[in-house]
């Protein structure tokens, strides 16, 4: 256990107890926040008349009501809980006397958060207690709900996720209790991230149309919304522990609430576009008209954060210890985002105006891939169809778009970027999104061919082209880097380059096995079928697709900081290495007697096994031979490098050489004129009967 010493006030270095926060007039508006949230979603249940389901079961009171009220408390202690990690691995100011301990306000954040996660942890509890007795419709009392509370937890797909959520709170907690380095935060802070997202298959998702989007937009509006209200209420909470640094950590949560505004109206957006079949519902149906509420209070707060940024923090700059205006605004932000909270979750509980019932008996294939049944497939069908997937389209955006900035933002201040990383990071963020929104997204689930043309381009052309663009380089060189001890993205990217969990994944024969041992890994177990029939499971493919490709490749042509590399032969090695077993999984697949993923095919309405191997035998082929020609540019890659790297060894000896004089040369030629004089002597001694040639066995 680190001694108080070591966790002390980063301005006057004075050792301190933890106390939780005094109950003064600001906690006590915050505290009504909560139960200011519950009334806003029962209301708004009842403005939709969400009570007044018919069930054959009732679930009782206890459950219909207790379950809103439980995802409130949920959502609260989730926000403070993320928030407070966020800020304390991001803004806050670190200390120096012990390097990698938290400071004490950092340390104060962290244990506030391990109290808010088990408040988190019962609300999830209950929340999960809750959904099962409604999906089941059993009340909680009776006998026989407990053996089916044990079914929905480990047997439905819902209940699953809200058991993976969890598990993921409680590593939080257990985390936050057992570490108090800096590290220790950073990940907390990330698991909590990780524990939101399966919460986004507990809302109108599953079975409806458009069901990926809709998913996808829900969790990115959870991680939106939890970053934003939990890091405005951590730094109220933690105000009079900052000092002086309030302005620094209040300017830099700013940037954070900039980032998740932009993410919740675009989440919001998507999703209310998925609930409503056209705008004039907004104020046609209560549901609508719910929604109406938040956007009118995201709108305020909206207002309310550029006021922030130009008059608040300039306003702290100057004067940190005048405070009281960054508090009443971000109180009064604050309540406004319960009532927010309120509403949504009134909306999760609604029925929206367009169905979001599963699609199974009206058209199985649609229900199946979440979008119309696409035409049968051609090469320019597989060129210019489109379906959205709007995760990985704002993704890829977001990835050029900062690419660009960072490189003119080198420019301005005089230095250069080569447009032999620029172009190829494009590239990479374009093939991103056709490999995901376009013709391999639309026919990716449709049959085995097209589903092996998305994985080659993700792995084979996509991670690759991203490699090339060097953005680790690129972000180090444009991130400014903290003077207070604390962590921002720059000081994060440097400890993950040289981290020991690098060093293992870029070791050239994991990063292989990773790459190539996965083909097999995948296809020839319930992976593939389970990334064809879920979500979520086609989400980890494409994600592991992306990270093993761009591994593998980092370590074979990544020119930017990180584990020492394998020498340029060894590299080719490696490739013609990779490549053989690629056509050696090509060729066990086209050899295949037994349909893969059989079950999903004979759901789509392929039955006919014969027509299945012949597809499954041009999957094959195109994993054997998609591969040869990337592989092929990547050999002319790693030669380039190499000539180039020769080239700038000899330049360095070069300079050497001018600056001392070619003392290297000097000083080689004067031990050989050492050798010869020795030997000139010792002949000499032996009366010249025997040369220097015959004592070494060679010719004179």
């Amino acid at each position: 256990m680190v001694e108080k010493s070591t966790i002390e006030d980063q301005e006057t270095r004075e050792p301190r107890t933890l106390t939780l926060p005094r109950i003064g007039v600001v906690e006590t508006v915050l505290l009504v926040c909560v139960p200011l949230a519950v009334g806003a979603a029962l209301a708004g249940m009842v403005f939709t008349d969400a009570f007044s389901g018919t069930l054959l079961i009732d679930p009782g009171v206890l459950v219909t009501r207790g379950l809103p009220i439980a995802r409130v408390l949920h959502d609260a202690a989730a926000c403070v809980t993320v928030g407070l990690l966020l800020i304390a691995a991001f803004a806050l100011p670190g200390q120096s006397r012990v390097p990698g301990i938290a400071s004490f306000t950092q340390w104060t954040a962290a244990r506030w958060a391990a109290r808010s996660a088990s408040v988190w942890a019962a609300a999830a509890i209950a929340v999960l207690i809750f959904t099962a007795a409604n999906t089941v419709a059993i009340p909680v009392d009776e006998p026989r709900f407990w053996p089916q509370f044990w079914f929905f937890a480990t047997g439905i797909e819902l209940g699953q996720s809200l058991l993976v959520s969890i598990l993921l709170i409680l590593l939080v907690l257990v985390v936050l209790l057992v570490s108090k380095h800096v590290t220790a935060i950073g990940f907390a802070a990330v698991v909590a991230v990780l524990a939101l997202l399966p919460l986004a298959l507990s809302g109108h998702a599953a079975g409806s149309d458009e069901h990926a989007n809709a998913v996808d937009s829900l969790a990115m509006h959870l991680v939106g919304v939890t970053a934003w209200v939990g890091g405005l209420v951590a730094i109220v909470l933690l105000r009079k522990r900052l000092g002086d640094d309030i302005a620094r950590v209040v300017s830099r949560y700013s940037t954070l609430a900039l980032w998740a505004f932009v993410l919740v109206a675009i989440s919001g957006t998507i999703n209310a576009s998925l609930r409503l079949g056209s705008p004039i519902e907004l104020l046609t149906t209560p549901y609508g008209a719910l929604i109406s509420v938040k956007i009118a209070i995201l709108t305020g707060l909206g207002v309310a954060g550029a006021w922030q940024r130009r008059r608040i923090i300039p306003g702290l700059v100057r004067e940190p210890t005048r405070t009281r205006a960054f508090v009443r605004l971000a109180v009064t932000e604050t309540v406004f985002m319960a009532i927010a909270i309120g509403v949504s979750v009134g909306l999760s509980r609604s029925a929206p105006p367009v169905s979001q019932e599963s699609l199974a008996a009206i058209d199985i294939r649609k229900s199946l891939l979440g979008f119309e049944w696409p035409e049968p497939v051609t090469v320019w069908r597989m060129l210019t169809s489109v379906h959205v997937d709007w995760f990985w389209v704002l993704l890829a955006g977001t990835m050029a778009g900062l690419y660009v900035a960072a490189v003119l933002r080198l420019r301005r201040r005089g230095d250069t970027w080569p447009w032999g990383r620029t172009v190829p990071w494009l590239a990479g963020c374009a093939a991103l999104i056709w490999a995901t929104s376009g013709g391999p997204g639309v026919y990716g689930a449709v049959s085995f061919s097209t589903h092996m043309i998305q994985h080659m381009s993700l792995m084979m052309v996509v991670a690759p082209l991203l490699v090339l663009g060097g953005p680790v380089l690129l972000a180090l060189r444009t991130l400014p880097a903290r003077r207070d001890g604390g962590r921002g993205i720059r000081e994060w990217i440097l400890l993950l380059v040289h981290s020991p969990l690098l060093r293992l994944f870029a070791n050239p024969i994991v990063a292989a096995v990773l790459f190539a041992g996965s083909l097999v890994a995948f296809y020839y177990t319930d992976w593939f079928e389970w990334s064809l029939q879920t979500h979520q499971g086609h989400f980890v493919m494409t994600v592991h697709f992306l990270a093993s490709g761009y591994l593998f490749f980092f370590v074979l042509i990544g020119i930017d900081p990180g584990p020492a590399r394998p020498s340029y032969p060894m590299r080719l090695i490696l490739l013609l290495a990779t490549l053989a077993f690629h056509a050696f999984f090509g060729l066990a697949i086209m050899s295949q007697t037994t349909v893969l993923a059989e079950d999903w095919w004979h759901a789509l309405g392929f039955t006919d096994t014969d027509a299945l191997l012949a597809d499954q035998r041009v999957g094959g082929g195109i994993a054997w031979g998609a591969g040869e020609i990337p592989v092929v540019l990547v050999a002319l890659a790693v030669v380039r490098q190499w000539v180039r790297s020769d080239e700038r060894t000899a330049k360095r000896l070069d300079r050497k050489a001018d600056r001392d004089g070619d003392a290297d040369l000097a000083a080689y030629n004067a031990r050989l004129a050492g050798l010869a004089e020795h030997d000139n002597r010792t002949t000499s001694r032996d009366g010249g009967s025997t040369t220097v040639g015959d004592r070494t066995g060679d010719t004179p």
